[in-house]
């Protein structure tokens, strides 16, 4: 290896071989990319699974804790009562669940991101030379 012919490269030369570095480290950088998205993605897959398998036996223990309320009640009051009355209570709750679901709904109403779109029409006039025109 001659490390004068390689320390000694013109100028052209070195212009010459720069398209070429630039494409290989940028495919680099996109291999390794890819690489470090799909593991993040591998672990974010985990991650949900786990708590979709959590999720689904809260659900069966929040059940048993409505049969432990109402068996609770029962003590006191007739199962029929008691069930109604826990119920009733579960009624309370889903009502003021939705509605707090609706009220979030409608602030996220209309779906599109209109600041960005606003924002990105005045950096395009701006580019344009045309200032700082409203946006309608």
């Amino acid at each position: 290896m001659n490390d004068d012919a390689t320390a000694r490269k013109s100028l052209f030369s070195l212009i010459a071989d720069l398209p070429r570095l630039v494409i290989g480290q940028v495919k680099n950088e996109i291999e390794q990319l890819k690489g470090e998205l799909i593991a993040k993605i591998k672990h974010a897959g985990i991650g949900v699974g786990l708590f979709a398998a959590a999720g689904f036996i809260a659900f069966f223990l929040f059940a048993v804790l409505i049969a432990a309320a109402v068996l609770g009640l029962a003590t006191a009051l007739p199962g029929w009562l008691a069930a109604l009355i826990v119920a009733g209570i579960l009624l309370v709750i889903v009502v003021i669940l939705v509605l707090a679901g609706l009220r979030q709904v409608k602030q996220g109403v209309p779906p599109a991101p209109t600041e960005t779109i606003k924002s990105v029409k005045k950096d395009v006039n701006v580019i344009k030379g045309l200032g700082k025109k409203e946006i309608r």
